[in-house]
């Protein structure tokens, strides 16, 4: 009787956790450090099929398809795409600019000492590939404005990459190369400031020279509630937008008068709280839809030629060959010159792969591609993502390989 009993509960057991089975999957996967990293290449290999099959009418009108919001005389109208790049992606800014204060304030770059490389490695690797993008295309006027494309890096693909690795990979490696990631993130920034805006708007920039002291005194105020900043953030969002100065960096501006702790409750965190709550939503919802809208490439007619033109081979041979180039050999001086030291549990193999992973620069080489050549008459939309996505994919497999064989086989302790 009792044996019946054990057989009837072991049944039920196993057919709840059949039952079970694809919510449990479901749960494991987005805990993935490198799920978001897996649904990116999903999204991008997504927007190829689309691209390459007869869903390519579908797949342009869609991001053609025309998006207004009207208030008033106030109108911002523009195609889904741009709607994509130039608000979604503002989110995407303001968790970067949630996490580089963060960072600075309690996180590893609060330690000057874990400035130091990184931020070395960082100025390499956008100088170098954005020479040899230079060196293709310096004859071509038009060509030449995407110099700043091949200076990005791409943090979730990159760290997506290093978690494959398991636990071989030592925290150092992880610290250094997220570090990095946020000094590249902050050049990119200041580039699209500088470089990437159209036509200014005086009366607009007004509007949001006005916010910015209205944040700060909020922010001294440090209300229980963080709505109001979102309320503001909005309102500057839409006069960045009619300014000319790109809308995204509403994103970084706003993050930064984020309070780091609520003067009602010690123990809260209004950043920490935004930050967590947005890092799912921009990992697995604003990241896969801007992938899939900015990388459908169409191949069709296309041969070695259309490959080796200046603008995609300038691209690609910036992101692999200039990015390992540029932070590793930066690295190696600022090592030997010592300003600064290697970190502990990694060699000089380990950090060349990490330089070779610095290559994939797709989702923000992407965005920057998407600035480069929007005011000029010339298509260059093509050049550019193949350029991205070739040199993207080759970093990401010899990166892997060099730390696949680099790393020790034993796993290291966190």
């Amino acid at each position: 009787m009792q044996i019946l009993l054990s057989l009837i509960s072991l049944q039920s057991k196993l057919k709840m956790t059949m039952n079970n089975l694809p919510e449990l999957f479901i749960t494991k996967f987005f805990k993935l450090e490198s799920a978001s990293g897996i649904i990116l290449v999903l999204a991008a290999f997504l927007a190829l099929i689309f691209a390459n099959s007869p869903l390519q009418s579908y797949y342009t009108l869609l991001l053609d398809t025309p998006v207004e919001i009207r208030i008033g005389v106030l109108e911002v109208a523009k195609p889904l795409l741009l709607w994509i790049n130039d608000g979604l992606m503002a989110v995407f800014f303001f968790l970067i600019g949630l996490e580089l204060k963060r960072e600075l304030i309690e996180g590893e770059l609060s330690d000057k000492r874990n400035i130091i490389l990184p931020g070395i490695g960082a100025i390499g690797g956008m100088a170098i590939p954005s020479l040899i993008y230079v060196y293709f295309n310096y004859d071509d006027a038009t060509a030449l404005q995407g110099w700043a494309i091949p200076a990005a890096t791409d943090i979730a693909f990159a760290l997506g990459i290093l978690t494959l690795l398991g636990s071989r990979v030592p925290v150092s490696i992880k610290v250094f190369l997220t570090s990095l990631a946020i000094f590249d993130d902050v050049g990119a920034i200041i580039i699209i400031a500088i470089f990437y805006t159209a036509k200014i708007s005086f009366t607009s920039l007004v509007i949001v020279a006005v916010c910015i002291p209205l944040l700060a005194w909020i922010n001294r105020r440090n209300p229980a509630s963080t709505s109001i900043y979102i309320v503001i953030g909005l309102i500057m969002w839409t006069a960045m937008l009619k300014s000319g100065v790109h809308a995204t960096l509403t994103g970084i501006i706003l993050a930064m008068f984020i309070p780091m702790k609520s003067k009602t409750n010690p123990r809260y965190s209004p950043l920490k709280s935004m930050e967590h709550d947005l890092h799912s939503v921009v990992a697995f919802i604003v990241l896969p839809i801007f992938a899939f809208a900015n990388a459908g490439i169409n191949f069709s007619g296309v041969g070695l030629e259309e490959m080796t033109h200046n603008v995609p081979l300038g691209i690609a041979l910036g992101l692999f060959v200039g990015k390992q180039v540029g932070v590793f050999c930066f690295c190696w001086v600022a090592i030997k010159l010592k300003l600064t030291r290697l970190p502990k549990g990694m060699s000089w193999s380990t950090l060349y792969g990490t330089a070779v992973l610095c290559g994939i620069g797709y989702t923000m080489s992407l965005f920057i591609g998407s600035l480069a050549f929007e005011e000029t008459n010339v298509n260059f939309v093509f050049d550019d993502r193949l350029g991205i996505l070739l040199g993207s994919f080759v970093s990401g497999i010899v990166g892997y390989m060099i730390l696949h064989l680099s790393l020790p086989a034993k796993e290291s302790r966190p």
